[in-house]
């Protein structure tokens, strides 16, 4: 079997699915009343009244990234009651998650629905630890499907950095404040119990989930470290490659004609992609550009331009950094959203299809264009979608931006390992040798070759030049079962990511 971009994606259960041309959203749950006695205040004695069955999905969110404890406390109580074959549906997953192995290999835990996954549950998943297959989607088909009810989800349990004894959760307040909770709205709405586990109660005046969503609070005595919230690439790079890549990148960008008063923005938190950021901070000033917005996970740097008068507003699905909690509070203007209103393809007012640039990253591109962020060269699993796909099909344009070549290996390939992001929805490549322009785009080739002395090359001329550095890289094929696989924003299967060999 093909699936629509001629990649082989030989059967598999989850092949039959097609993508969702109407989309049925699923009745909400019967809403709860606004009472006090929902406080529990032993997670270890809660856990043991709730119905569990085998069988069951459980789900998560990830706004305290790596700082997360919620997700390890309450499946070691869940592991406790005898339960197998869980599916664990969470936004993210973290290396702090680490201790979901041995649930794993106990057959607590057989499948894991996320939107990125890192660190050692990634590994297991790769060395095929994980009974049933591993489903990695988008941020905005996380929650279509759950709306939808593709994914349903028996117990969310929810990090509440804030929650009222009524179950008002907000994540602007508390000692693990995350500022956000997009991720785990649609899972609060639809889940059929929902539990907000939290280390801080107060009265909460302005929610983000309400309490007519929550069946239970617990309070625990931490949720998370609030130092692990911060992601770990939220640095703009110091190094004169990666900055020259931002130069040229900002250039293009003002060349396209659409970096003018009103452009929408969103940049991802890597080192260049965030010193692009900062080269259209200054462009903008220096032009008198005023953008409309800026989206997505939401950086420090971000939150300057909001403050200099780069940009009205802020569209928030996540905060990257503390300075975005921070700025959540103070800034009328920052606004928090939902991963529905983020990048659900059947919300026609999705904030991604409103994008006229988005900056991203690539752990490889190939000759077509398509981006892989989910693998490693290897196929080993370490990282996932996220926003990528959903971002660069809503843009208008679609940047990647990295060096040609890194540690010797080249970011271009004449065929990615794994299909995170169809080539067609990414629109240039922006490397330290040169740049790249899909060719669906000739009249703008044609303009920039005419008008700019940026050094605008064809895809295959990146690729002869980074193997005139690296030589040709030996192919690694993977023979194994299918472990995981890659799914579109649509619901569509891109590829499929097979066991790892780990023999010496």
């Amino acid at each position: 079997m093909k699936n629509a971009l001629g990649r082989d994606v030989p059967g598999h259960p989850y092949l039959g699915l097609q993508p969702i041309e109407r989309i049925e959203y699923k009745q909400i749950k019967s809403l709860k009343e606004d009472r006090k006695d929902k406080v529990h205040y032993d997670l270890e004695s809660f856990i043991k009244t709730l119905p569990l069955e085998d069988k069951m999905t459980l789900s998560f969110h990830h706004h305290l990234r790596n700082g997360d404890f919620v997700m390890n406390q309450v499946m070691a109580e869940v592991a406790k009651s005898g339960v197998k074959n869980l599916t664990i549906c969470a936004s993210s997953i973290f290396p702090t998650h680490a201790p979901l192995v041995s649930l794993i290999e106990q057959k607590t835990i057989t499948k894991i629905i996320a939107s990125y996954i890192s660190g050692p549950v990634a590994d297991a998943i790769s060395e095929g630890k994980l009974e049933d297959v591993c489903l990695l989607q988008t941020h905005g088909y996380r929650a279509t499907s759950i709306m939808s009810d593709e994914t349903s989800i028996d117990i969310a349990f929810i990090a509440a950095p804030a929650c009222s004894p009524e179950g008002n959760i907000t994540g602007s307040m508390g000692p693990s404040g995350c500022g956000v909770l997009g991720y785990a709205i649609a899972d609060a709405w639809y889940a059929k119990r929902v539990v907000a586990v939290t280390d801080f109660l107060v009265d909460v005046l302005v929610p983000e989930i309400p309490a007519c969503c929550v069946d239970d609070v617990v309070k625990v005595d931490r949720i998370g470290d609030p130092d692990g919230i911060v992601s770990g690439t939220t640095k703009i790079t110091r190094d004169p490659v990666g900055l020259r890549i931002a130069k040229s990148t900002a250039e293009l960008m003002k060349a396209t004609g659409l970096l003018k008063n009103g452009f929408t923005f969103q940049t991802g938190a890597g080192g260049i992609s965030l010193a692009v950021a900062k080269e259209i901070h200054a462009l903008c000033l220096n032009e008198n550009i005023k953008g409309k917005f800026a989206s997505g996970g939401i950086t420090s740097y971000l939150v300057k331009m909001l403050e200099d008068g780069v940009f009205e507003e802020l569209y928030d699905v996540q905060c990257f950094e503390l300075d975005a909690v921070e700025s959540i509070k103070r800034n009328p203007n920052h606004h928090k959203m939902s991963a529905a209103k983020y990048a659900d393809i059947h919300d026609p007012d999705n904030i991604v299809n409103q994008l006229d640039f988005v900056i991203l990253g690539a752990t490889e591109i190939d000759l077509d264009f398509n981006v892989n962020v989910t693998t490693g060269s290897d196929g080993r699993i370490m990282g996932g979608s996220g926003g990528h796909a959903d971002t660069a099909y809503g843009a208008k344009f679609a940047i990647i931006v990295s060096k040609l070549v890194s540690s010797r290996i080249s970011v271009v390939v004449d065929q990615v390992t794994t299909i995170t992001t169809p080539g067609g929805t990414v629109d240039v490549l922006v490397t330290d040798r040169g740049i790249a322009i899909h060719p669906r785009h000739q009249a703008l080739i044609d303009h920039l070759k005419a008008t700019t002395n940026l050094p605008i090359v064809e895809i295959q001329t990146l690729y002869q030049r980074a193997l005139a550095l690296t030589g040709i890289p030996e192919k690694t094929q993977n023979l194994g079962r299918i472990v995981a696989l890659s799914q579109y924003r649509d619901g569509t299967i891109l590829d499929v990511i097979r066991q790892i060999d780990t023999a010496e």
